[in-house]
């Protein structure tokens, strides 16, 4: 339903801000019809493009970056189907800015002050909704606190049930535990909104009997499992063939539409990028050439998504026959680079062939660094999870780099970063580990 409503807001958003650009750049003069079928199209095209870059998702922070991103695309978008159909003349570029910046500006604004009075309902005594949990172990206890930390205050738990006779009339967190067979003839003297029933997946027969007993209410029933002991990855439930599912290990790219959003970002900033860099690796190959003898580039195999092989490309930073003993992790130190090859390995200069790779599809620009087949068939048994970081493509920069995690660091929590970034995985979150890499990301001391 906010969904929805959030749909309607910025259609109206975009459409006011229109006819406001329009007011202060040519108050007096009428609205031309082709003004007015663009603004139509922009406006069936600006929720699409929130949408794609998580704007409408659930979240107690409001992020400026997803906001402006749309704003660009959407401006990029108008430009080149104006540049396209040989109309960009008849439109006032000054309207067309003015109006970009007033949807960006009352968007943001306009949703700052939505998520505060939604938050600011709950918390005076409105909207909020009564809980009553099933399960008063360590998972319940979470439950409250949850609820209880929650700065919306969405839901309040009133009543914990639980089958331990030890627990009965003792309170958690301010929450009295009633037992499970009374849970019946409590509900029927206190009006609730929700059931939660907090059990582990094991205890198949006694979720049956409490959806049984639980038959002839009316409020929401949900399962909340204990999951915790798991490591999940994009977990949520969905219904497959009439089957109700809950994904444990799902890749945000399995949907084909996010596939191509991340394609089509991949190939609109890495041909930009290679445009931009050109001159630069012009001078980085002369430089190359000019400190030790052999090839510019320096190919390795590496590991990239579902675990195929590709060839990823260098600047040679390490004379022709260095590895010519065998191949050894880590020891950043102690390899031998030439003078050229140090500046370029501390400076990360010798990554940028790799946008190559991201044209050719190998690689994306963000993504879990690719690590050698000899070092992952080892890593895969060692560290839990290793695997999942395959279920995307291979980056460039990721969000275990930015973070300081390169060179010989832990590759345990290396991992934990990359399987972080797979599951909140988004087009902001890409442009946001971007501009990290530029800023502090390109001269970090454990790069070598």
């Amino acid at each position: 339903m906010m969904m929805r409503l959030g749909f309607v807001g910025d259609m109206v958003i975009i459409a006011l801000s229109a006819g406001l650009a329009w007011f202060l750049v040519s108050p007096v003069d009428a609205v031309p019809l082709y003004y007015v079928l663009l603004v139509f199209f922009a406006t069936l095209l600006w929720p699409l493009l929130l949408t794609a870059t998580g704007v409408y998702q659930e979240s107690d922070k409001t992020s400026f970056l997803p906001m402006l991103f749309s704003t660009l695309s959407l401006g990029l978008i108008l430009i080149i189907g104006l540049w396209a159909f040989k109309v960009s003349e008849d439109f006032s570029r000054l309207w067309l800015g003015s109006w970009l910046m007033l949807t960006m500006l009352s968007g943001g604004v306009a949703r700052l002050f939505a998520r505060r009075f939604c938050r600011w309902l709950p918390s005076k005594g409105h909207c909020s909704k009564r809980v009553a949990v099933v399960g008063a172990g360590a998972l319940g206890e979470q439950i409250v606190a949850r609820t209880q930390q929650h700065t919306g205050g969405s839901f309040e738990v009133v009543a914990l049930f639980d089958d331990d006779a030890e627990k009965w009339h003792k309170v958690i967190l301010g929450v009295p535990v009633v037992a499970a067979d009374e849970m019946v003839s409590w509900l029927k003297n206190n009006p609730i909104d929700e059931v939660w029933l907090a059990l582990p997946l094991r205890a198949e027969a006694r979720l049956q009997s409490l959806l049984h007993a639980l038959r002839y209410e009316t409020c929401n029933i949900r399962y909340v499992p204990n999951l915790s002991s798991l490591r999940l990855l994009n977990h949520a439930p969905r219904s497959i063939l009439g089957f109700s599912m809950l994904d444990l290990s799902v890749s945000p790219m399995s949907e084909p539409s996010q596939r191509w959003l991340k394609t089509i970002e991949d190939k609109i900033l890495a041909s930009i990028i290679l445009l931009l860099i050109s001159p630069l690796m012009l001078l980085l190959a002369l430089g190359v050439k000019l400190s030790s003898s052999g090839p510019v580039f320096y190919r390795q195999e590496r590991i990239g998504l579902n675990g195929t092989p590709f060839m990823m490309l260098k600047f040679r930073s390490m004379p022709v026959d260095v590895e010519k003993t065998g191949v050894q992790w880590g020891s950043a130190d102690s390899k031998t680079n030439t003078w050229f090859g140090k500046f370029i390995r501390r400076t990360s200069l010798d990554e940028l062939p790799q946008f190559i790779n991201v044209l050719l599809g190998d690689m994306s620009i963000v993504g879990p660094r690719p690590e050698r087949t000899q070092f992952v068939e080892q890593f895969k048994e060692e560290i839990p999870g290793y695997m999942q970081k395959h279920m995307v493509k291979a980056g460039i920069t990721g969000w275990a780099q930015v973070n300081g995690l390169r060179g010989d660091t832990c590759l345990k929590t290396r991992i934990e970063y990359d399987l972080w970034y797979i599951e909140h995985w988004s087009i902001a979150l890409d442009l946001k580990i971007i501009l990290m890499t530029i800023t502090k990301g390109l001269f970090h001391q454990n790069a070598r």
